[in-house]
């Protein structure tokens, strides 16, 4: 792909390690690809805290969730928080593009955000449900889903974007302008998710546990908490394919399946309309 090794002043070290295999995918194809992609991703992951995946092995070695600060990249800024035993931890969010291509060097190539900004902790903005199948089920049956989930929402006059979630499922995404604390804000994608299993029974479940789960879909909701993360617009997915998690159009649920979109393929559709216009807005 490319062969740049200093993108941001930021320089790649270990630039051709493999850290995916067919397509052969290094570090510094993934360091080229967030450069690439930070202007469309960086409004969505901007000042709020993340948690990040980690495998300096590659994707086939050991992965671990990070959520702790460990370097002072001008790009990075910390915020503590009081645990549940009444300490304070540090936690991190990305301020600058710098700040990604940082946390790539230091082999972080999944993001996840919270759901609030840190300049307003509490007060949550943006709420996600993730569509997430029993294992028998057809993407027929995910498709179906996403638009019944469409449907409740459009019925709330909540708008609502599309991404995939580069696994087997779909993402849906809605900007919340009023003001909820974190507790409203969890109950109101609850009772959505119950409404949902109500007018369904057949199809969908609210319930996390997966016996719950045979031959349908569980709509979750739970992600909607405070502390609970999401997987970030745009960021790679350490799977097998590296597949991303890309936003996409409504009129494309039944032309692009949840893994379909590839380093490549996001690269080209950056070039495209934003599907996401006018979120924020």
């Amino acid at each position: 792909m490319f062969m740049k090794k200093d993108l941001k002043n930021i320089t790649i070290t270990n630039p051709d390690k493999l850290i995916f295999k067919n397509p052969n995918i290094t570090k510094l194809d993934i360091a080229n690809y967030y450069a690439k992609v930070g202007p469309y991703m960086l409004p969505y992951i901007k000042n709020r805290i993340v948690s990040v995946i980690r495998c300096p092995e590659g994707v086939n070695g050991d992965k671990f969730f990070k959520k702790h600060l460990e370097t002072n990249n001008k790009g990075i800024g910390t915020i503590y928080l009081e645990n549940d035993h009444g300490n304070k931890e540090d936690y991190y969010y990305i301020k600058t593009i710098n700040g990604l291509l940082s946390e790539v060097q230091m082999n972080s190539y999944e993001f996840h955000i919270w759901g609030s900004t840190i300049k307003k902790l509490e007060k949550p903005d943006i709420m996600v449900f993730d569509l997430d199948p029993d294992e028998k089920l057809a993407l027929a049956s995910v498709r179906e889903g996403v638009k019944d989930l469409k449907k409740i929402l459009d019925m709330l006059n909540l708008n609502s974007y599309l991404k995939t979630s580069g696994g087997k499922g779909y993402h849906v995404v809605v900007p919340i302008k009023k003001e909820m604390n974190w507790q409203e804000f969890r109950k109101t994608a609850k009772d959505i998710a119950i409404l949902m299993e109500t007018k369904w029974p057949d199809k969908y479940t609210s319930n996390i546990r997966l016996k719950k789960r045979k031959k349908k879909i569980f709509i979750d909701w739970v992600r909607n908490t405070r502390s609970s993360t999401s997987v970030a617009p745009y960021s790679i997915r350490l799977r097998k394919k590296c597949s991303i998690s890309m936003p996409i159009k409504w009129s494309e649920l039944d032309k692009v399946t949840p893994d379909a979109v590839t380093i490549e393929v996001a690269l080209k559709r950056i070039k495209r309309k934003d599907p996401w216009e006018g979120f924020f807005k």
